[in-house]
């Protein structure tokens, strides 16, 4: 598989690994920490 083809097929299956994972990661994240944030923010009492 050193055929350009192949090259970008494997450059292109892991860089759309690596943005679901990242896309997985900031989402969960982001889910979690909004309502600590939430509750603990002056402004909302």
């Amino acid at each position: 598989m050193k055929t350009p083809v192949g090259l970008v097929a494997v450059a292109l299956t892991a860089a759309i690994l690596l943005a679901a994972s990242l896309l997985i990661v900031t989402g969960t994240r982001g889910e979690n920490h909004a309502p600590a944030v939430r509750m603990l923010s002056p402004a909302a009492r």
